[in-house]
């Protein structure tokens, strides 16, 4: 009966807002069909590279050779790519270089969701704030519009907001159907309010105590360095000149013939791959440069005042079994005041992010006490009864936002994610802040000021409706004429389609036959993902350059399991190498740079910290004689370490055979001091962090504890990662 209540008092608050917002909806409604009218009287674009990209080294020859540009795109995000697409379907000639990889900084680090920002409403509602709102409404338009051009790599999410005080139930309710109405026409599905009984049926694992009802929202969801991709992609097909590990050594001037003034006319590049530099010159230079605006900024002139504020938010990823297949959470307070979301997304846990003001870098650490922060956090909103450890920790990283920044600002939290288009006295254009999700318009924006300012012929924006690419070819079933056509497992047949959308065949065309009954093509790069070799070939058609790209952002295995990453490197190493030609030395060095990637970027480094900081072994005497039991079992000469002979010896005893470089792997999981053996300290330090939750499922532990209990060891001895992590 409260229940009931509780919502009812709402109503007419509801009624009223409904009144004060339906004018704006109407407005808002009338410019989407006039965007949407001159899209489709211009027609179909042209597309001059519909079925093959042109190679980077092509690109390259065309940055090279042409003569000028009309606009130079300055970064290869989400909004650089943006500002390519949009200009190049203007019929503008575009160059966009960006010095890392495409998606390789913020763009890639994201929460995963395409969403208008619950909060910003909610602070636009309280402190009357007609700007936050305005960001929020053109957010939500632009969701809509994203999920409708990539329906192979986004979809509509549920996200659970669970309540426990009753008198937040009207509070939340009303704030999340303001969120429905002012998304208007373009909202995905309505919010609707859930009992107790029906909020723990949905979602199991959420704690009871206490527990009043839940509301459930819908926002989007996608693969964020995919989308970029996907974006930058579709630039290149529509006739853009598109370079990664392509960096501005400095930026070209010449005077103005009317004032004599200085003028931005182009860029001194250099090809990283390479080491070649050269010169390209384009009427329109356009800083999208992210978190590294104001270094492009002060290359224009030094004196400028920096307008960003840099802050870092850490992610983690934990096993899919934490949350529902298709229903997300969010804490909508966390202990001080943040917003912590939990999400599924590929089939794994994703829980963030925190924010704190960081200094600028290229390769953002994730700090443990971000990890453990979130993890604590997730513990007040899970059952008792789920044991939320810090050994499932699969990967975890930090993207930096930039923010656009006041002055005035005391902390990151308070400001705005609104964006500024800034033209320097040079004519340099800057498109600084801004969110993931407004991409799109930010590009449509700055063009607009780039027309203007530089008196370029293009016309208004085509990019609302324009379909990303692999995304008009793309259906819900298409999956299943993969697996058919092909021979493919079905779950890699869904994640092709899923990635690649219409493209899918393109990879499934590459794939190797496995000499199995089934599936007849495909072999994974790893066991338990769908990743499969032939998305190694093709993503060197898609630009990738290193190994890191494939692991990172081509496939998203880095950042959802970083052991399994580490595993498949050799392999993914071997395959670029033969598409590349690279030479041995080369494979080395890409398989060292890869691996102090997710040691460093990914999460490794806190995984081996957890161990080496256990120098106290807190274990009963009991449990220290049973485990040093278990350890002389292949220590048998008494040495006070093991090696991979002494466990060798034990298994083939047992008729046992495991490999020799994986049983090499395993111990040096555990080997802290890499001497190559694993000394007792070490592996009485391992079990005691095993039973803290520091570290689950450790092969080693798990290895020796089945031949110490003699389990039935006529079949091998499975040392399969199962689930755990960093």
């Amino acid at each position: 009966m409260a229940f009931r209540k509780a919502v009812k008092g709402t109503l007419i608050g509801g009624g009223a807002v409904a009144t004060a917002f339906g004018l704006s909806q109407f407005f808002e409604y009338k410019k989407n069909q006039a965007q949407l009218a001159y899209v489709e009287a211009q027609g179909e674009l042209k597309v001059p590279f519909k079925d093959a990209l042109p190679t980077r080294e092509e690109q390259l020859s065309t940055l090279r050779k042409t003569e000028e540009f009309d606009v130079l795109v300055v970064g290869g995000g989400a909004t650089g790519s943006g500002c390519a697409l949009d200009a190049v379907t203007r019929n503008l000639k575009t160059a966009l270089v960006e010095r890392s990889d495409f998606s390789s900084g913020t763009s890639s680090r994201s929460t995963k969701l395409i969403h208008g920002g619950v909060r910003y409403l909610q602070k636009a509602i309280m402190k009357l704030d007609y700007e936050q709102y305005m960001m929020v409404k053109e957010a939500l338009h632009e969701r809509a519009n994203l999920l409708n051009i990539a329906p192979h790599l986004s979809a509509p999410l549920p996200i659970m907001l669970p309540v426990y005080k009753w008198w937040q139930l009207p509070y939340y309710w009303a704030g999340i159907k303001m969120y429905d109405l002012v998304a208007g026409s373009q909202c995905l599905k309505s919010s609707y309010v859930l009992s107790k009984s029906k909020a723990l049926e949905l979602f199991p694992m959420l704690k009871k105590d206490k527990l009043v009802g839940a509301i459930v929202y819908y926002d989007g969801q996608h693969n964020d360095s995919r989308m970029n991709l996907a974006i930058a992609l579709t630039a290149a097909r529509h006739g853009a000149a598109i370079a990664n590990y392509t960096e501005v050594v400095h930026l070209l001037k010449k005077p103005d013939p009317k004032t004599g003034q200085e003028k931005v006319c182009g860029a001194h590049c250099r090809d990283i791959i390479t080491g070649q530099e050269f010169d390209i010159r384009a009427k329109c230079v356009i800083n999208a440069t992210g978190p590294f605006t104001d270094s492009l900024r002060k290359m224009d002139n030094q004196k400028t005042a920096d307008i960003c504020q840099p802050s870092a938010g850490v992610h983690i990823v934990i096993p899919g079994y934490y949350s529902p297949d298709n229903m997300g959470l969010l804490d909508p307070a966390t202990s001080d005041g943040r917003v912590i979301f939990f999400l599924p997304w590929e089939k794994m846990t994703i829980a963030g992010t925190t924010d704190t003001p960081t200094e600028v870098t290229a390769h953002p650490i994730p700090v443990e006490d971000d990890i453990n922060f979130i993890l604590s956090e997730v513990r007040n909103y899970l059952s008792p009864d789920v044991e939320v450890r810090r050994g499932d920790v699969l990967a975890a990283w930090s993207g930096i936002r930039p923010l656009v920044t006041d002055p005035n600002s005391k902390d990151t939290q308070s400001i705005c994610r609104n964006h500024i288009v800034n033209i320097s006295d040079s004519g340099l254009i800057t498109i600084a802040g801004g969110k993931w999700t407004t991409y799109r318009s930010m590009a449509e924006e700055t063009l607009d000021a780039a027309i203007k300012a530089h008196n370029l012929s293009g016309g208004p924006s085509r990019t609302v409706g324009l379909m990303l690419d692999g995304g008009k070819d793309w259906t819900p079933t298409l999956y299943i004429r993969l697996v058919q056509d092909y021979g493919l497992e079905n779950e890699v047949a869904q994640h092709l389609a899923a990635t690649y959308g219409g493209r899918a065949f393109e990879v499934a065309k590459m794939a190797q036959v496995t000499g199995k009954r089934w599936p007849i093509v495909g072999k994974r790069l790893v066991s338990e993902f769908p990743y499969i070799e032939s998305e190694v070939q093709y993503a060197v058609k898609e630009y990738a350059c290193t190994a890191i790209d494939v692991i990172a952002r081509r496939t998203r295995l880095g950042f959802l399991n970083v052991q399994a990453a580490d595993e498949a490197l050799p392999l993914i190493v071997e395959i670029m190498g033969k598409e590349l030609q690279w030479t041995e030395q080369k494979k080395k060095e890409e398989l060292e740079a890869a691996k102090n990637f997710l040691h460093l970027e990914m999460g490794y480094k806190a995984c081996s910290e957890q161990l080496s900081k256990t120098t106290e072994i807190s274990l009963t005497a009991s449990e220290i004689a049973r485990y040093k039991k278990r350890f002389y079992k292949f220590d048998k000469e008494s040495k006070g370490f093991i090696t991979t002979v002494d466990v060798q010896q034990v298994l083939e005893k047992l008729s046992i055979h495991i490999d020799e470089n994986a049983l090499h792997e395993i111990l040096n999981e555990v080997d802290l001091n890499k001497n190559g053996q694993v000394e007792l300290d070490e592996f009485l330090q391992l079990m005691c962090a095993v039973q803290r939750g520091q570290i689950s499922d450790s092969r080693l532990a798990i290895l020796m504890k089945t031949v110490e209990e003699g389990l039935d060891l006529r079949g091998p001895v499975s040392v399969d990662r199962s689930g755990g992590g960093v």
